[in-house]
């Protein structure tokens, strides 16, 4: 292709080309004295507040670890204690049940006691009480039987030797 047919815009003249480049430095010149040192402190600034977010959020990270673990380990004692409170508590029923059992025990043998000293004081109340009939009855007996038979000073002077002799053969057993 020949460059004598092209458009101007294709091919720019010396003149058009010196004035673009010298319009470039300037742009480039001020651009790099004022705004490129503009650019580069937000870009720092940037920089620096996404490495403090990214510190801060390492940090956070951290800190949710170590509030798990405590939680953990305050779960695991509240375990642990829930633990020894309930075995506290087994044992204290244990022990309630056991006294509760030797009371029972204790009662029921004062109750028995009680029950075989009402039953000998009745027994005993009976024994006497036959005793007094049996005397009551026997002296009453005796009393018709002397009636009959001691008529005569004889036959009461032999039932008086007879039974001061049964008495004496009784004692001497």
């Amino acid at each position: 292709m020949d460059s004598l047919n092209l458009p101007s815009i294709l091919t720019p003249d010396l003149g058009l080309l010196f004035w673009m480049v010298l319009a470039f430095g300037v742009v480039f010149f001020v651009l790099s004295k004022y705004g490129f040192p503009a650019i580069t402190d937000m870009v720092e600034k940037r920089k620096q507040y996404i490495d403090d977010s990214l510190r801060k959020a390492h940090e956070a990270s951290e800190r949710l670890t170590n509030i798990k673990e405590e939680g953990e380990a305050i779960l695991l004692e509240a375990r642990q204690k829930q633990a020894e409170i309930l075995k506290d508590a087994a044992a204290t029923r244990d022990a309630m049940v056991e006294q509760a059992q030797h009371k029972a025990l204790e009662e029921s043998a004062r109750l028995i006691s009680d029950a075989r000293a009402e039953i000998e004081s009745e027994k005993q109340a009976a024994i006497g009480e036959i005793r007094k009939q049996v005397a009551v009855l026997s002296v009453s007996i005796a009393e018709k039987v002397v009636r009959d038979s001691l008529a005569d000073d004889k036959s009461q002077m032999d039932l008086i030797d007879r039974m001061l002799d049964e008495v004496s053969s009784s004692d001497n057993k």
